[in-house]
């Protein structure tokens, strides 16, 4: 049960956070669309902040690869590239109201929220770079710093995010999503594999 009225509260969250942003969205507010009063709401999370760490912990795209990269690990490396690029991508639509207002408001928001973000992004590279490195200690990629390579691979497909449904550019209007992955993962590949490995 406290379970259940835990995930309520991460659930109105997440809908008010998307909605009015972490600056416009309440905790009196959140507390009412989950249907509990908001003293409940600070029995499960101490303060907005906390709620707001726990709401990104639980709706982003970092639980999801974790569950990901074991599945990957005797895949292809450009067809493991390729399905943790689709996930990436349909986590980001599906959360696409979020991030807009996230990236709208984050210079105004208070320093502990601006690290928490930092945090989630940091842990999330670290995920992706913690394959990177079982790769190339297996010898499949080439002396690379994980790190970068992970920031640099989420950076192509968040700006293909970015410029398509954010800012609606559609500078990719003739081309599928798929083709979109298939030639980005490709260079990605190009530019990492080991000389000799073949895909």
């Amino acid at each position: 049960m406290p379970r259940d009225t835990r995930d309520k509260i991460l659930d109105a969250a997440l809908r008010l956070f998307s909605k009015r942003g972490y600056l416009g969205a309440t905790t009196k507010e959140i507390a009412r669309k989950a249907g509990v009063a908001e003293l409940t709401l600070f029995r499960h999370f101490t303060s907005k902040d906390r709620l707001f760490e726990e709401m990104i912990k639980s709706y982003s795209f970092l639980p999801a690869l974790k569950e990901l990269i074991p599945e990957i690990r005797g895949m292809e490396y450009g067809d493991a590239l390729s399905e943790i690029a689709r996930r990436y991508l349909e986590r980001l639509s599906e959360r696409r109201d979020l991030i807009k207002i996230m990236l709208a408001e984050i210079h105004a928001y208070p320093s502990q929220v601006k690290v928490i973000y930092q945090n989630f992004i940091d842990e999330l590279v670290r995920t992706l770079a913690s394959y990177f490195r079982d790769l190339r200690n297996e010898g499949i990629v080439r002396d690379f710093n994980p790190e970068v390579a992970a920031r640099a691979f989420f950076g192509m497909f968040f700006s293909y995010f970015n410029t398509e449904e954010i800012m609606m550019l559609k500078k990719y209007r003739s081309t599928d999503t798929e083709t979109v992955i298939k030639e980005y993962v490709k260079i990605f590949v190009g530019g990492t594999l080991n000389e000799g490995l073949e895909e």
